[in-house]
């Protein structure tokens, strides 16, 4: 059996959004272009929204600090679509509002527009952006060495998942970036202090993705009534989903590629 790239997917801003591609380009030690580039600080002033954004190291365990699906679900209803340096947020496919993504004048519309629409979402809200240091979890986990991050996920491990709770488990609660098919359930597990390599592109693989109640929420939805948690927890004894991989070269991975276990 051999994994193979089932499909691949990033999000342009940190938790409100996901798409799904068929390339992408690799930078080392970054990860996905593109991916996590953008997040919306909350009740942080300028200032302070300004060294959150620039220094990895500012962010570090302050998730009440950012926009995200654990403590603003609402989002979830929400996407982002990113191309050609125009940012567009979109309801059930519909554009709502496209920004020029380098204008910060343009950037803080886009704010406003998310207050307007969701008015459980309090003031000030601040659209960041960092491509050099995206807005990955483990830029702001004080539980982790590293700073950015790939993720991946093994569709039979959901699978496995599903037959075990016997519901639904869409793959896209875990906003994994690469999911790989062909091995057996939880095998990537084995893969953590190993290398990866895929499309002569070695990746270490870092640890297992701790989850959070953000996978509770139904795609495109505020529905959050299957606590899918709980479900890791007592069939697993974990809360864990997929992988931490870094990237430890530049290039590119695409939809079919093997993905081969190095050392």
């Amino acid at each position: 059996m051999s994994a193979i790239i089932s499909s691949i997917n990033y999000c342009p801003v940190k938790s409100v959004s996901f798409q799904t591609i068929e390339k992408c380009k690799i930078k080392k030690d970054v990860g996905i272009i593109g991916d996590r580039i953008f997040a919306f600080a909350k009740d942080l002033e300028a200032d302070k929204a300004l060294l959150f954004e620039k220094s990895p190291e500012e962010r570090k365990g302050k998730w009440n600090k950012v926009l995200t699906l654990k403590n603003s679900p609402v989002l979830n209803k929400y996407n982002f679509l990113f191309k050609e340096n125009k940012l567009s947020l979109t309801f059930k496919d519909k554009e709502i509002l496209t920004i020029n993504a380098s204008e910060l004048r343009e950037r803080q519309l886009l704010s406003n527009k998310i207050i307007e629409l969701e008015n459980s979402l309090k003031e000030p809200i601040v659209l960041m952006t960092n491509e050099e240091s995206p807005f990955f979890d483990t830029s702001i986990s004080n539980k982790v060495d590293f700073i950015n991050s790939v993720s991946l996920i093994n569709v039979q491990s959901i699978n496995d998942f599903q037959k075990k709770i016997d519901k639904k488990v869409e793959i896209s609660r875990f906003r994994g970036n690469i999911c790989i098919d062909g091995i057996k359930p939880w095998k990537e597990r084995e893969w953590i202090g190993k290398t990866i390599k895929i499309n002569n592109i070695s990746f270490k693989v870092e640890k297992n993705i701790p989850r959070c109640v953000a996978i509770n929420l139904k795609p495109t939805t505020d529905d959050n009534s299957l606590n899918l948690l709980q479900s890791l927890k007592k069939n697993y004894n974990h809360f864990e989903m997929g992988i931490y991989l870094t990237a430890l070269d530049d290039g590119e991975i695409n939809l079919g590629d093997k993905v081969e276990i190095i050392i």
